[in-house]
Protein backbone atom coordinates (compact mmCIF):
# COMPACT_ATOMS: atom_id res chain seq x y z
CA UNK A 1 0.00 0.00 0.00
CA UNK A 2 1.16 3.57 -0.57
CA UNK A 3 1.85 5.28 2.73
CA UNK A 4 2.15 8.80 4.04
CA UNK A 5 5.61 9.91 3.03
CA UNK A 6 8.30 9.91 5.68
CA UNK A 7 10.06 13.22 6.18
CA UNK A 8 13.62 13.48 4.91
CA UNK A 9 14.88 17.05 4.65
CA UNK A 10 18.57 17.35 3.81
CA UNK A 11 20.54 20.58 3.91
CA UNK A 12 20.18 22.50 0.65
CA UNK A 13 23.61 21.51 -0.63
CA UNK A 14 22.77 17.81 -0.14
CA UNK A 15 19.68 17.85 -2.33
CA UNK A 16 21.64 17.08 -5.48
CA UNK A 17 21.38 13.32 -6.16
CA UNK A 18 25.06 12.92 -7.03
CA UNK A 19 26.22 14.81 -3.96
CA UNK A 20 23.97 12.59 -1.82
CA UNK A 21 25.22 9.39 -3.41
CA UNK A 22 28.93 10.21 -3.38
CA UNK A 23 28.94 11.92 0.00
CA UNK A 24 27.16 9.00 1.67
CA UNK A 25 29.50 6.44 0.11
CA UNK A 26 32.85 8.20 0.39
CA UNK A 27 32.71 11.12 2.82
CA UNK A 28 30.03 10.56 5.48
CA UNK A 29 31.64 9.46 8.72
CA UNK A 30 30.54 6.13 10.09
CA UNK A 31 32.46 4.20 12.76
CA UNK A 32 34.31 0.97 12.14
CA UNK A 33 32.53 -2.12 13.43
CA UNK A 34 33.74 -4.89 15.70
CA UNK A 35 32.13 -8.14 14.57
CA UNK A 36 32.74 -11.88 14.74
CA UNK A 37 33.70 -13.40 11.38
CA UNK A 38 32.37 -16.82 10.36
CA UNK A 39 33.07 -18.75 7.19
CA UNK A 40 29.89 -20.71 6.56
CA UNK A 41 30.49 -23.79 4.41
CA UNK A 42 27.73 -24.57 1.93
CA UNK A 43 26.39 -27.88 0.66
CA UNK A 44 27.43 -27.06 -2.93
CA UNK A 45 31.10 -26.76 -1.90
CA UNK A 46 31.17 -22.99 -1.75
CA UNK A 47 31.12 -20.68 1.28
CA UNK A 48 29.66 -17.48 2.66
CA UNK A 49 31.61 -15.04 4.81
CA UNK A 50 29.42 -13.70 7.61
CA UNK A 51 30.02 -11.03 10.24
CA UNK A 52 27.97 -11.45 13.40
CA UNK A 53 27.37 -8.87 16.08
CA UNK A 54 29.16 -9.70 19.32
CA UNK A 55 26.06 -8.83 21.30
CA UNK A 56 24.61 -11.80 23.18
CA UNK A 57 20.95 -10.82 23.16
CA UNK A 58 18.41 -9.09 20.97
CA UNK A 59 16.53 -9.74 17.70
CA UNK A 60 18.60 -10.79 14.68
CA UNK A 61 18.79 -8.46 11.65
CA UNK A 62 20.30 -9.93 8.46
CA UNK A 63 22.02 -7.39 6.21
CA UNK A 64 22.40 -7.96 2.45
CA UNK A 65 24.68 -5.55 0.60
CA UNK A 66 24.60 -4.04 -2.87
CA UNK A 67 26.70 -4.66 -5.96
CA UNK A 68 30.39 -5.10 -5.04
CA UNK A 69 29.66 -4.02 -1.44
CA UNK A 70 31.26 -5.44 1.70
CA UNK A 71 31.40 -5.13 5.49
CA UNK A 72 33.39 -1.90 5.10
CA UNK A 73 30.73 -0.20 2.97
CA UNK A 74 29.60 2.98 4.70
CA UNK A 75 25.94 1.94 4.84
CA UNK A 76 26.91 -1.39 6.42
CA UNK A 77 28.97 0.25 9.16
CA UNK A 78 26.21 2.74 9.84
CA UNK A 79 23.46 0.13 10.06
CA UNK A 80 25.45 -2.23 12.27
CA UNK A 81 26.38 0.56 14.69
CA UNK A 82 22.86 1.98 14.92
CA UNK A 83 21.13 -1.41 15.23
CA UNK A 84 23.49 -2.61 17.94
CA UNK A 85 22.99 0.60 19.92
CA UNK A 86 19.23 0.01 19.73
CA UNK A 87 19.48 -3.53 21.12
CA UNK A 88 19.52 -5.57 17.90
CA UNK A 89 22.06 -8.17 16.74
CA UNK A 90 22.92 -7.57 13.08
CA UNK A 91 24.60 -10.19 10.93
CA UNK A 92 26.17 -9.09 7.66
CA UNK A 93 26.30 -11.60 4.81
CA UNK A 94 28.85 -11.14 2.06
CA UNK A 95 27.52 -12.29 -1.27
CA UNK A 96 29.78 -14.92 -2.82
CA UNK A 97 33.12 -13.46 -3.86
CA UNK A 98 32.62 -10.08 -2.16
CA UNK A 99 34.52 -10.60 1.09
CA UNK A 100 37.95 -10.11 -0.49
CA UNK A 101 38.35 -13.86 -1.08
CA UNK A 102 37.16 -15.35 -4.41
CA UNK A 103 34.45 -17.94 -3.99
CA UNK A 104 35.16 -21.45 -5.23
CA UNK A 105 32.46 -22.00 -7.83
CA UNK A 106 31.88 -20.43 -11.23
CA UNK A 107 28.60 -18.96 -9.99
CA UNK A 108 28.77 -15.98 -7.66
CA UNK A 109 25.77 -13.71 -7.00
CA UNK A 110 23.38 -11.53 -8.94
CA UNK A 111 20.26 -9.39 -8.56
CA UNK A 112 17.94 -12.37 -8.34
CA UNK A 113 20.09 -14.83 -6.39
CA UNK A 114 17.87 -15.72 -3.43
CA UNK A 115 19.08 -19.13 -2.28
CA UNK A 116 21.88 -17.67 -0.14
CA UNK A 117 19.46 -15.18 1.40
CA UNK A 118 17.14 -18.06 2.24
CA UNK A 119 20.01 -20.01 3.78
CA UNK A 120 21.17 -17.05 5.86
CA UNK A 121 17.67 -16.55 7.25
CA UNK A 122 17.30 -20.25 8.01
CA UNK A 123 20.64 -20.24 9.86
CA UNK A 124 19.56 -17.26 11.96
CA UNK A 125 16.26 -18.90 12.88
CA UNK A 126 17.88 -22.26 13.60
CA UNK A 127 20.52 -20.78 15.91
CA UNK A 128 18.21 -18.31 17.64
CA UNK A 129 14.76 -19.96 17.65
CA UNK A 130 13.41 -17.66 20.34
CA UNK A 131 14.42 -14.40 18.67
CA UNK A 132 12.64 -12.32 16.07
CA UNK A 133 14.45 -12.14 12.73
CA UNK A 134 14.42 -9.22 10.32
CA UNK A 135 16.37 -8.25 7.21
CA UNK A 136 17.65 -5.20 5.36
CA UNK A 137 18.75 -5.21 1.73
CA UNK A 138 20.57 -2.45 -0.11
CA UNK A 139 20.34 -1.85 -3.88
CA UNK A 140 21.09 -5.23 -5.54
CA UNK A 141 20.61 -6.88 -2.14
CA UNK A 142 17.27 -5.09 -1.78
CA UNK A 143 16.08 -6.39 -5.15
CA UNK A 144 17.09 -9.94 -4.23
CA UNK A 145 15.43 -9.61 -0.82
CA UNK A 146 12.13 -8.45 -2.33
CA UNK A 147 12.26 -11.26 -4.87
CA UNK A 148 12.84 -13.74 -2.02
CA UNK A 149 9.90 -12.31 -0.09
CA UNK A 150 7.63 -12.69 -3.11
CA UNK A 151 8.83 -16.22 -3.79
CA UNK A 152 8.24 -17.39 -0.22
CA UNK A 153 5.01 -15.54 0.62
CA UNK A 154 4.02 -16.13 4.24
CA UNK A 155 6.90 -18.60 4.71
CA UNK A 156 9.73 -16.03 4.49
CA UNK A 157 10.82 -16.60 8.08
CA UNK A 158 11.09 -12.85 8.64
CA UNK A 159 9.15 -10.61 10.97
CA UNK A 160 10.06 -7.44 9.06
CA UNK A 161 12.05 -6.53 5.95
CA UNK A 162 13.44 -3.26 4.64
CA UNK A 163 14.53 -2.72 1.03
CA UNK A 164 16.68 0.36 0.44
CA UNK A 165 16.90 1.60 -3.17
CA UNK A 166 16.02 -1.66 -4.97
CA UNK A 167 16.47 -1.67 -8.79
CA UNK A 168 13.05 -3.41 -9.23
CA UNK A 169 13.18 -3.38 -13.07
CA UNK A 170 16.70 -4.35 -14.08
CA UNK A 171 16.48 -3.48 -17.76
CA UNK A 172 15.32 0.06 -17.00
CA UNK A 173 18.03 0.50 -14.40
CA UNK A 174 20.79 -0.81 -16.68
CA UNK A 175 19.71 1.75 -19.27
CA UNK A 176 19.39 4.65 -16.80
CA UNK A 177 22.87 4.13 -15.33
CA UNK A 178 24.29 4.27 -18.86
CA UNK A 179 23.21 7.88 -19.36
CA UNK A 180 24.71 11.22 -18.37
CA UNK A 181 26.72 11.52 -15.16
CA UNK A 182 25.40 8.12 -14.01
CA UNK A 183 27.97 6.55 -16.33
CA UNK A 184 30.55 7.45 -13.68
CA UNK A 185 28.88 5.02 -11.25
CA UNK A 186 28.60 2.36 -13.93
CA UNK A 187 32.29 2.67 -14.76
CA UNK A 188 33.27 2.49 -11.09
CA UNK A 189 31.11 -0.57 -10.36
CA UNK A 190 32.19 -2.39 -13.51
CA UNK A 191 35.81 -1.83 -12.54
CA UNK A 192 35.15 -3.54 -9.20
CA UNK A 193 33.29 -6.39 -10.91
CA UNK A 194 36.12 -6.90 -13.41
CA UNK A 195 38.61 -7.02 -10.54
CA UNK A 196 36.57 -9.61 -8.64
CA UNK A 197 36.23 -11.70 -11.77
CA UNK A 198 39.96 -11.51 -12.53
CA UNK A 199 40.76 -12.51 -8.94
CA UNK A 200 38.59 -15.61 -9.29
CA UNK A 201 40.22 -16.55 -12.60
CA UNK A 202 43.64 -16.27 -10.97
CA UNK A 203 42.63 -18.21 -7.86
CA UNK A 204 40.84 -21.02 -9.72
CA UNK A 205 42.36 -21.40 -13.20
CA UNK A 206 40.56 -24.72 -13.73
CA UNK A 207 37.09 -23.18 -13.44
CA UNK A 208 35.22 -22.90 -16.72
CA UNK A 209 34.74 -19.16 -16.82
CA UNK A 210 34.05 -17.14 -19.96
CA UNK A 211 36.77 -14.74 -21.02
CA UNK A 212 36.04 -11.06 -20.56
CA UNK A 213 35.91 -9.11 -23.82
CA UNK A 214 37.58 -5.72 -23.55
CA UNK A 215 34.45 -3.79 -24.48
CA UNK A 216 32.29 -4.82 -21.48
CA UNK A 217 31.72 -1.19 -20.56
CA UNK A 218 28.00 -1.34 -19.75
CA UNK A 219 25.91 -3.51 -17.47
CA UNK A 220 23.99 -4.69 -20.53
CA UNK A 221 27.20 -6.07 -22.05
CA UNK A 222 28.67 -7.46 -18.83
CA UNK A 223 25.49 -9.21 -17.79
CA UNK A 224 25.02 -10.66 -21.27
CA UNK A 225 28.58 -11.98 -21.50
CA UNK A 226 29.13 -13.03 -17.88
CA UNK A 227 26.26 -12.87 -15.40
CA UNK A 228 23.58 -14.51 -17.55
CA UNK A 229 25.53 -17.52 -18.93
CA UNK A 230 27.31 -18.32 -15.66
CA UNK A 231 24.03 -18.43 -13.76
CA UNK A 232 22.00 -20.35 -16.31
CA UNK A 233 20.07 -17.59 -18.06
CA UNK A 234 19.61 -17.59 -21.81
CA UNK A 235 20.86 -14.03 -22.22
CA UNK A 236 20.76 -10.63 -20.55
CA UNK A 237 17.08 -10.13 -21.45
CA UNK A 238 16.15 -13.44 -19.84
CA UNK A 239 18.19 -12.56 -16.74
CA UNK A 240 16.72 -9.08 -16.36
CA UNK A 241 13.16 -10.28 -16.90
CA UNK A 242 13.33 -13.20 -14.47
CA UNK A 243 15.30 -11.44 -11.74
CA UNK A 244 13.60 -8.06 -11.54
CA UNK A 245 11.83 -7.82 -8.18
CA UNK A 246 8.82 -5.75 -9.22
CA UNK A 247 6.73 -8.73 -10.49
CA UNK A 248 7.28 -10.45 -7.12
CA UNK A 249 6.10 -7.54 -4.97
CA UNK A 250 2.36 -8.39 -5.16
CA UNK A 251 3.07 -11.80 -3.58
CA UNK A 252 4.85 -10.41 -0.50
CA UNK A 253 3.21 -11.37 2.81
CA UNK A 254 5.93 -10.16 5.19
CA UNK A 255 5.63 -6.61 6.61
CA UNK A 256 8.04 -4.69 4.39
CA UNK A 257 9.24 -1.13 3.97
CA UNK A 258 10.61 -0.05 0.58
CA UNK A 259 12.63 3.18 0.53
CA UNK A 260 13.33 4.86 -2.79
CA UNK A 261 14.47 8.44 -3.43
CA UNK A 262 12.75 9.97 -6.42
CA UNK A 263 16.07 11.53 -7.46
CA UNK A 264 18.03 8.26 -7.30
CA UNK A 265 20.58 8.62 -10.15
CA UNK A 266 20.82 4.84 -10.63
CA UNK A 267 17.17 4.36 -11.49
CA UNK A 268 14.09 5.99 -12.92
CA UNK A 269 10.82 6.38 -10.96
CA UNK A 270 9.29 4.34 -13.77
CA UNK A 271 10.50 1.21 -11.94
CA UNK A 272 8.20 1.84 -8.97
CA UNK A 273 5.17 -0.42 -8.53
CA UNK A 274 1.73 1.14 -8.79
CA UNK A 275 -0.71 1.24 -5.90
CA UNK A 276 -2.52 -1.78 -7.39
CA UNK A 277 0.70 -3.80 -7.26
CA UNK A 278 1.38 -3.12 -3.59
CA UNK A 279 -0.07 -5.65 -1.12
CA UNK A 280 -1.26 -4.53 2.28
CA UNK A 281 1.99 -5.65 3.90
CA UNK A 282 4.26 -3.46 1.75
CA UNK A 283 4.79 0.22 2.52
CA UNK A 284 6.48 2.27 -0.20
CA UNK A 285 8.30 5.43 0.85
CA UNK A 286 9.45 7.82 -1.89
CA UNK A 287 11.03 11.01 -0.50
CA UNK A 288 12.00 13.61 -3.07
CA UNK A 289 15.69 13.59 -2.15
CA UNK A 290 18.18 10.97 -1.02
CA UNK A 291 20.17 9.83 -4.05
CA UNK A 292 21.25 6.19 -4.17
CA UNK A 293 21.61 4.73 -0.65
CA UNK A 294 22.32 8.25 0.53
CA UNK A 295 19.79 9.96 2.80
CA UNK A 296 22.38 12.17 4.47
CA UNK A 297 20.90 15.17 6.30
CA UNK A 298 24.07 17.10 7.03
CA UNK A 299 27.82 16.93 7.43
CA UNK A 300 28.34 15.30 10.79
CA UNK A 301 30.97 14.09 13.29
CA UNK A 302 31.91 10.45 13.61
CA UNK A 303 29.51 9.82 16.50
CA UNK A 304 26.49 11.14 14.60
CA UNK A 305 23.77 8.67 13.59
CA UNK A 306 22.67 9.36 10.02
CA UNK A 307 19.03 9.59 8.95
CA UNK A 308 18.93 6.27 7.09
CA UNK A 309 20.38 4.38 10.06
CA UNK A 310 17.92 6.03 12.46
CA UNK A 311 15.03 5.23 10.14
CA UNK A 312 15.98 1.54 10.07
CA UNK A 313 15.90 1.46 13.86
CA UNK A 314 12.54 3.27 13.89
CA UNK A 315 10.97 0.74 11.57
CA UNK A 316 12.22 -2.25 13.52
CA UNK A 317 11.16 -0.67 16.81
CA UNK A 318 7.66 -0.20 15.42
CA UNK A 319 7.38 -3.94 14.77
CA UNK A 320 8.58 -5.25 18.11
Amino acid sequence: MLTEQIKFRPRWWLRNPHVQTIYASKLAKRPKTDTQHERLELADGDFLDLHWSKKTSGPIICLFHGLAGCIDSAYARGAITALEAAGYRPVFMHHRGCSGVPNRLAISYHSGHTSDIAHMISIAKERFPNERVGAVGYSLGANALLKYLGETGDASGLDLAVAVCPPLVLATCATTINTGFAKVYQRYLLKLMHAQYAAKQAAYPNLELPDLPKDLNTFWKFDDAVTAPIHGYENVHDYYERCSARPFVPQIKTPTHVLYALNDPFFSPDVLPTANELPQQVQLHTPEFGGHVGFIEQAAPADYTHWLDRQLVNWFNQHK
